[in-house]
Order: C-alpha cells, then structure tokens, then sequence
C-alpha cells in the first residue's frame, strides 16, 4: 500500500470541487462526442433508464452491420451516430483473441482498401449518409489486432472532425458535405503497429498528436478551415494514447502520455511540465476526477507499470525521485497497478482497474490505498475496451463480446453478465446516449436499450 503523505489534506478539497460537477455531467446524457465521453471518463452519473441486461436480442433497439473493420468508438450527438471504417477490398486476415504475441505485420498490405466515415440514426439504427474518403493501397503496416480505423471521432455538435492515422483529418457539417481536409503523412510506428491516438476539441482548435518513430508532434489546427495554428516537435516514439484538455482550477493544458515523457502543454503549445517514469509502449487516456489528473501506463512486459494522481500547478520536471512515492506535484503513485490497453476508471471515490488478461482492482481515489487487489472476473477473456460505469455498477466488455457488471464499492462483487454473439469481437470502447448504449463489436453497431 502507498500513501502519499500530501493526501489528507486532499480528502475536504476534493470532495468540495466535486459539488461542483453535476451540469457538467449532465452533458453526458444525451450527447457522447468524444472518446470516453465528453470528460473522457467513461462515467455517467445520472443514469435515467440505461439498461443493465441484454443479450444479441435481449433489449436490443436495432443493431447495424457496419462493413470493414474498425476499433473507432461510436460518438452521438442529438440523434446522430458517427463512425470510421476501413473496407479491405481483398482478403483480409482474422485477427485472435486475447492478448499474444505475434501479431505483427510489418508490411503494408498490398490490396485496396475504402477509408469511409458513417453517420447512423440514433433512432433506429440506418445509414443517414455515408462517405468514402479515399480509396488506395495502404501505405502503412498495422499490427494484426489494430486497424486502419482507430482513431475515434470527435464533434462540437456542428462538425465532426475525423482523424486516419496516417493518411488525413476530414472535416463534415452533421449532414456529411465535406468542409475541409488535411492529409497526414504517413509513419513508421513501433512494431509496424499503425496508429490509435484519437483527436480532442477545445474552443476553436483541434488537437492531434502523431508519435511515431520518425516525426513526432503536437499540432493545433484551426477547427473551421483546417489550417495549422502551431505545430510543436516531440522527442518522443510511437504510443497510442489520446491527449486529454485539462480544464483545472488554475489553468487550460493538454495533456499528452509518453514512455520517454508525460508532458503538459499550454494552448499555445508551450512545455508546461513533464514526467519521466512511464512503461515502455503507454496507450490509456488520461482523465480528470475531483481536481486531479488520473493518468497510468502499464506495458504487460515490464516491471514497471505505474498509475498516477497529479494535482494542478506543476512546473517543469515533476518527475519520482529514488523511491519516492509522492512529491510536491504527485498525490500518489502505484508502480505496478495499471493496465496495458484499458484505461482506468474513477467512479464514486474509488479508481477501478481493468486488466488485459480479465483481472480487477481497485484503489482509493484521494490517497492511492489498495481497496481490493486483483481478482479474477468469471470467464473474463481478454479485455481491450475501456470500462465504463453507471447506476452504481462497473461494465467491462471482453474482446468475445461479453460484458461483465461488477457492482461499485470496496468490496469485489460480480452482480450480472450480458453476452453478444459468440463470432463477434468487442475491443471498441462503447458509448452512451440518452438511455442508449452503443456497442460496437468487428461486426455491427448494437443500440441498447431497455
């Protein structure tokens, strides 16, 4: 168990600022339309009639085959579902289950392929438009697991802001014409395992990191042309993690995850602060909860997987020294409690941790002490998608399409489990409208609903 000497203090500060948060929150309730939801936490507090049973049939509003393959989450707003695929025009390999080595694929392939982007009806489930962005060889490899479709959508609820890693940023109105589109250059990654880092919004900007093993960077463009405001170079290598814009009590920064650096940067760019000490491959997304920066990094190979409670303020080098657990700018730290693909999940005082190989944990919030340690979900499989809660129950979803609720609180208690079809896979992190829930498996879109 590690406490930081700093959380006590912290208890009555945080519990202050999280009066603050319900119209916040309520934005979640009808509109999803970022990665993890609009406070990219994956948490909705006010969960009016969302479902807490379903099957393929069970409680299904509609469900649409989307063709292609993409890991994109769904996004929603108003009545509006957006989604990225990618349709390989000629033989395309089956990816397994689970986490393995040996999915590397260092080539590109050599078939045509269709970049598309999709735009569903929230009511009941069919095509409002559909476009076709480019179709070419790729010019980049991907790993067997990974697709060309990764990166989940953003949107202000005017525009919806798509990113393909490697090829472009494209930019429609809500009834899919085109306003502007910026090509990206194509770059090695680690591996060959292509790209994943979703874009972010704030006022007038969108925010893309790109790190690669060539050319890696920040860069803000302007949201309504596309044209780039600044660009700043990153010494850093390939990694997968969404930037996260941390609207804190003292100040606006993007965050950005690393494995040579957790770096913070003002909106114009500016080198905040950073963090050494990450894994050595960081794909979570980090996330604000109660006044702190939640942020973890846990490659399955290494020793050192830490997770992370940052407060406000920090100024250059905030990084553990020796056998620190803590300091002036980190609340407290686990060094060997983060997950691989997931990222964490902060719901009622607690940070919930959901392994790749179907184990769980739990810690406190404010001081960092282990509720529970591991334990291992019934049946869990592997897990790739990112928990998400409500109702005072934590879903997480298997890459067989199997959700398991595990009820919220100190103790581990597995309360319910909803299965899909058993020849579809679940590795999108899902996303929430309304009294909707939308999973997105390899082959469809379900609407669940009670």
């Amino acid at each position: 168990m590690i406490i930081s000497q700093h959380a006590r203090s912290l208890k009555s500060f945080t519990l202050m600022f999280a009066f603050a948060l319900p119209a916040l929150s309520a934005l979640a309730v009808e509109n999803w339309p970022q990665f993890r939801g609009h406070d990219a936490t994956g948490v909705v507090d006010d969960p009016g009639q969302l479902p807490d049973t379903w099957s393929a049939t069970e409680n299904v509003a509609w469900k649409t085959d989307i063709p292609g393959r993409g890991w994109s989450s769904p996004i929603v707003w108003g009545d509006r579902v957006f989604v990225t695929t990618v349709v390989n025009l000629g033989e395309a390999e089956t990816p397994k289950k689970g986490l393995y080595f040996g999915g590397n694929r260092p080539e590109p392939p050599s078939s045509e392929h269709e970049w598309i982007v999709m735009c569903l009806d929230l009511k009941d489930g069919g095509t409002l438009w559909r476009k076709q962005v480019r179709k070419a060889t790729p010019q980049s490899s991907i790993h067997l697991k990974n697709s060309l479709a990764s990166e989940t959508p953003v949107t202000d609820g005017e525009h919806v802001y798509v990113l393909f890693g490697g090829v472009g940023i494209y930019c429609f109105d809500m009834q899919g014409n085109e306003v502007w589109m910026r090509d990206i250059a194509p770059r090695k990654t680690r591996y060959g395992w292509g790209t994943a880092a979703s874009p972010v919004l704030h006022g007038d900007r969108l925010y893309v990191v790109n790190d690669n093993e060539e050319e890696s960077y920040l860069q803000a463009f302007d949201k309504h042309t596309g044209q780039s405001i600044w660009r700043t170079e990153r010494d850093e290598k390939s990694n997968w993690s969404t930037p996260f814009i941390w609207n804190n009590e003292l100040r606006t920064e993007i965050v950005t995850l690393g494995s040579g650096q957790v770096r913070s940067y003002d909106l114009d760019g500016h080198l905040l602060w950073s963090l050494t000490g990450m894994s050595t491959i960081t794909i979570a997304t980090p996330y604000q909860y109660r006044g702190l920066l939640y942020l973890s990094s846990g490659y399955v190979g290494d020793p050192y997987r830490p997770l992370y409670a940052i407060r406000p303020g920090g100024k250059g080098d905030i990084s553990l020294e020796g056998t620190e657990t803590s300091n002036a700018s980190i609340v407290w730290s686990q060094p060997t409690a983060a997950p691989y693909n997931p990222s964490t999940l902060a719901y009622d005082g607690i940070v919930y941790v959901l392994y790749d190989r179907g184990l769980f944990a739990a810690y406190d919030a404010v001081d960092g002490s282990e509720i529970y340690s591991k334990k291992r979900i019934p049946q869990g499989g592997g897990y790739t998608a990112s928990p998400w809660a409500y109702d005072g129950k934590v879903f997480c979803l298997n890459e067989d399409g199997k959700t398991t609720m595990i009820k919220a609180g100190n103790e581990f208690e597995v309360i319910g489990s909803n299965e899909l079809s058993d020849d579809d896979m679940g590795m999108a992190s899902p996303a929430i409208a309304g009294d909707r829930l939308l999973i997105r498996t390899a082959s469809r879109i379900y609407c669940i609903q009670n």
